[in-house]
This record gives structure tokens, C-alpha cells and sequence, in this order.
């Protein structure tokens, strides 16, 4: 059996809608950097859906480089 490599992953991002989640999924891609999205519901209420961005440990800095330089 083969063994994986194992992430430390971080939020880098908070989304409040998938589409937003989705285009900084995309975007962070594009650059090389694996990219997970997490869903959490922050108001029950109003049951606004918003989403955690993650990235592996090593490659927040340049995420942040990324999503900074694209005005997020």
C-alpha cells in the first residue's frame, strides 16, 4: 500500500457563497497550490452558507501573495 502525504491545512479564506468559494478555489489552482474547500453555516437563521478556503501549511504565504494580488 502506497502512503500519502500528509497536509497541515489552513484557512486562508473565508467565503460567503460557494460561488465566491469556487472562484478562489479556481483561482489558487490555476497558480499550482492545492486548494480544499470546507463548508460551515455561520447564522442558522438566515442559513447563509459560507466556506472555509484551505491550503496545505507550506503554501499559505503564497496563497495570501495570490489573493492579494487578484484584490480579494
Amino acid at each position: 500500500m502506497k502512503k500519502g502525504r500528509v497536509y497541515m491545512w489552513t484557512v486562508v479564506y473565508m467565503a460567503q457563497s460557494k460561488e465566491v468559494a469556487d472562484n478562489m478555489q479556481d483561482l489558487l489552482s490555476k497558480e499550482g497550490i492545492l486548494v480544499k474547500l470546507r463548508p460551515i453555516n455561520k447564522n442558522r437563521e438566515t442559513s447563509d452558507d459560507y466556506y472555509e478556503v484551505l491550503v496545505p501549511e507550506s503554501e499559505v504565504e503564497e496563497a495570501h501573495s495570490v489573493i492579494i494580488e487578484k484584490g480579494y
